[in-house]
């Protein structure tokens, strides 16, 4: 029995169905963009560790900041004794987060935490209970961040009933046939008719879909979206849990609409492969919770803490800002060249700020009609190709790409040329 199958059979034994595994293999090492399996086999990542990794697996000054805070301390909780790392952290994403007035930002493990607690920050300032999102989103898996995500299957099923309070009204994407005007109505027909905006505590929204297939916020409805939550009094909270930290060409994707929310909640990819989140906000807004209302056994660990203060010297000084946007239009253009072949299968809508791109695999070109099983036909002809490859989107036709932003221009394209042959393999 190969090592991946022997260890496929122990995971089935050992660990419960509810976690999926997308691919049969197993991780044995992995730098930058390139990762190797249990038997030797190597695969360019365009999975990121789902959008975790921008600065690439083991970054050397990740790496390096990690080792020496190991060698001080590794945990204290910081309700009980604080510590440096914490703070400074705090100061500097105080200083980078796009908000006029004085920021103020705690720290969590996972993105659902940080997601949960922007709800309570929310709550406590506003001293109103109800919270609305988009059909589409994803939030998390924690019972309140479940109820925020705006898909069922396979976040849902079997989990109800969900928290209270919790309202949906749909995200406008041109080819699902929604506009913003649409998105608006519906926002007007929800006040009208289930909760008076009096009981809104907060709006949220991600700036780019994630699961939801990657598709922007258009900068009409955040604008639109800001005038509604100013004339009410209610919190625009935007979620850059994966589209933060350089992924989109700006420190955190909210920016390239030029509106300014009311708190960011922030994960993944701020901790280079360790655990860590958080939510910036309006210094009062982060002040409204009583001391003692907010916090974590591991929340802001230490050695995540010297981790992202290293992933934001590698932004600035690698200028990953402008690397994801040379990425972004060098996978644009591949993809573009790949969707005017004939032996391929359709794709369509490619799309996406900086190096966050997606697009969508369709029956037929010129048509919008969802093709589900073609993707995964894709994705697993990537895999054979050694591409790790995720797929999204609402109708699960869409094809998202996380690869780090570290990545060389020659592993870029060799994993565009794998993907270019996956496409053409899942024709048949």
């Amino acid at each position: 029995m190969s090592k991946n199958k022997e260890l496929a059979a122990r995971r089935e034994r050992a660990v419960p169905r509810g976690v999926s595994v997308a691919y049969p293999i197993h991780a044995a090492r992995a730098e930058n963009a390139e990762l190797w399996d249990e038997e030797g086999r190597r695969f360019v990542d365009f999975a990121g560790g789902i959008a975790v990794l921008n600065t690439g697996h083991r970054h050397p000054r990740v790496i390096a900041a990690v080792e020496r805070q190991l060698a001080h301390y590794t945990h204290t909780a910081f309700q009980i004794v604080p510590y440096e790392p914490y703070i400074e952290l705090a100061e500097r994403l105080n200083t980078l987060a796009p908000f006029k007035a004085p920021a103020k930002t705690i720290f969590f493990t996972t993105g659902a935490e940080a997601t949960e607690n922007a709800v309570k920050i929310a709550r406590a300032a506003t001293g109103r209970s109800a919270v609305i999102a988009f059909a589409g989103g994803f939030h998390g898996r924690t019972m309140m961040t479940m109820a925020l995500t705006g898909k069922t299957l396979p976040y849902k099923k079997k989990f109800g009933p969900m928290p209270a309070e919790v309202y949906h009204v749909p995200f406008p994407v041109a080819d699902h046939g929604t506009t913003v005007a649409d998105t608006l109505k519906a926002l007007d027909t929800l006040f009208r008719a289930d909760v008076e905006p009096s009981r809104v505590a907060a709006i949220m929204i991600e700036a780019v879909q994630g699961e939801g297939g990657f598709y922007e916020a258009p900068q009409e409805l955040l604008v639109a979206l800001r005038k509604i939550c100013d004339e009410h009094g209610i919190l625009l909270v935007v979620d850059e849990v994966q589209t933060g930290f350089a992924r989109t060409g700006k420190l955190f994707a909210i920016e390239h609409s030029g509106v300014e929310p009311d708190m960011i909640t922030i994960a993944k990819s701020l901790g280079g492969g360790f655990p860590i989140s958080g939510v910036i906000g309006r210094a009062e807004i982060m002040d409204a919770p009583e001391p003692g209302g907010l916090g974590g056994t591991y929340a802001g660990s230490p050695v995540a803490c010297a981790a992202a203060l290293a992933v934001l010297d590698v932004i600035a000084e690698e200028k990953l800002l402008d690397r994801a946007n040379a990425m972004g239009v060098r996978i644009k253009a591949k993809l573009n060249s790949i969707a005017s072949r004939n032996d391929v299968v359709p794709i369509t809508g490619i799309r996406g700020f900086g190096a966050m791109i997606g697009f969508d695999i369709v029956k037929a070109r010129g048509t919008y009609e969802p093709d589900a099983e073609a993707t995964k036909r894709v994705t697993t002809a990537a895999l054979e190709e050694g591409l790790i490859l995720l797929s999204c989107g609402v109708y699960s036709n869409a094809i998202r790409i996380l690869v780090p932003l570290t990545a060389s221009d020659a592993v870029l394209d060799e994993g565009m040329e794998k993907l270019e042959r996956a496409l053409a393999a899942a024709r048949g």
